[in-house]
C-alpha cells in the first residue's frame, strides 16, 4: 500500500533575526543563516516525532538545520539521507536603495517577491528552474512512498511548493500543524485513498 508524504519545516535557526541592515547585508545575513544549525533548546513537537518514527524513510536537505531536524525528530536513532535537492528555494537580496534598512524578515518577503517576478542575480537559481526541481523532488518522494510513509524534513518555502505539486499530482493535504511555522508539518495521502480528515487539516 502507498505512504503517505509527509513535509516538515526545520527549528528555529541559531541567527538573530532582531537587526535591521540593508539589502547587501541581507545576503551575508542569508549565508549565515544557510550555515546555521538550531538554536539551544530547540524541540521537536511530540507530534513529529511519532511521525518519524512511524516513518518508513526519513530524508533531510543538506543545510545544518533541516539536517538538525531530522536527527531529533528521530532521536538520532536512524540514519537520515540528505540531499541538496531539498535545499530551500533562493532569496537573492532585492534591488533597492543602498540606504535602506529592514529586519531579515521584511528582506525575505521582498526579495521572495523580487525573485518570483525574475530577479535572478548570476548563479542563482531562477523562479522557473526551482519548479523544475520541485518536480524532481516530488517523483523522489513518490518513490520513497511505495515502501510505506515518507518523511522529509526541509524549509518553509520550498515545502509549499512541493505541496502545490503534489496536490495537481492528485495528493490530498489531510492534516496539519504549526502553519508554516518552525516545526511545523503537513501530510499528504495519495491519489484515490479516502481518509477522515483530521483535527488539524485545512483546505489549500
Amino acid at each position: 500500500m502507498i505512504g503517505r508524504i509527509i513535509t516538515a519545516r526545520h527549528g528555529r535557526p541559531d541567527l538573530s533575526r532582531d537587526v535591521k541592515i540593508t539589502a547587501r547585508e541581507y545576503g551575508d545575513w542569508w549565508a549565515r543563516y544557510d550555515e546555521s544549525g538550531l538554536a539551544p533548546g530547540e524541540a521537536p513537537p511530540e507530534s513529529l516525532v511519532r511521525l518519524a518514527a512511524g516513518a518508513k524513510t526519513v530524508i533531510s536537505s543538506t543545510l545544518p538545520r533541516a539536517i538538525e531536524t531530522a536527527s531529533m525528530a528521530t532521536k538520532g536513532s536512524r540514519d537520515v539521507p540528505a540531499d541538496s535537492i531539498y535545499v530551500e528555494a533562493p532569496l537573492p537580496p532585492p534591488p533597492v536603495p543602498k540606504f535602506l534598512r529592514l529586519q531579515p524578515r521584511l528582506w525575505g518577503v521582498l526579495s521572495r517577491i523580487f525573485w518570483m517576478m525574475g530577479h535572478t542575480p548570476e548563479g542563482v537559481e531562477s523562479n522557473g528552474a526551482t519548479w523544475q526541481r520541485v518536480e524532481k523532488i516530488t517523483k523522489n518522494l513518490e518513490a520513497h512512498a511505495e515502501d510505506g510513509d515518507v518523511l522529509l524534513c526541509a524549509h518553509g518555502y520550498l515545502n509549499w511548493m512541493i505541496g502545490r505539486h503534489l496536490r495537481k499530482n492528485g495528493w490530498t493535504c489531510t492534516e496539519h500543524q504549526g502553519g508554516h511555522d518552525y516545526w511545523s508539518w503537513r501530510i499528504y495521502q495519495p491519489p484515490g485513498v479516502k481518509n477522515e480528515v483530521g483535527a488539524h487539516a485545512a483546505a489549500e
